[in-house]
């Protein structure tokens, strides 16, 4: 008999988290996204003490039951993830296009080879 699915809300660091064959691959270390609207992002999974987690986007998550995070990749794609990295708490402005000119966009503003477009 299988454990019950549960929402990513539930999910909390120290969880088991297994590949798609149900072989655990590591815990979960944090869990990324905005409760309030109901996005789950995704899971920083430490693999072991000195490894740096890495990052599981949401569209690989498989089932989540209480205690446990199955992934729908094997162990070999699990591995091939790239490292998990905190999110910015805020941003800094590191270069002004223009001091003297007023530009108005509807989007971003690139530079390319000193041309505005």
């Amino acid at each position: 008999m299988s454990a019950d699915p549960v929402s990513w809300l539930m999910i909390e660091p120290g969880w088991h988290v297994v590949d798609a064959s149900g072989e655990r691959v590591g815990k979960v270390e944090a869990v990324t996204g905005d409760s309030n609207a109901d996005i789950f992002d995704g899971l920083a999974v430490a693999t072991d003490l000195l490894a740096r987690p890495k990052y599981v986007p949401s569209e690989q998550v498989g089932t989540i039951t209480d205690g446990t995070v199955q992934l729908k990749l094997e162990r070999s794609a699990f591995n091939a993830l790239g490292e998990y990295e905190d999110p910015a708490d805020s941003v800094e402005i590191l270069h002004v296009l223009s001091d003297t000119h007023l530009v108005s966009t509807q989007g971003p503003v690139w530079i390319l080879d000193g041309q505005t477009i």
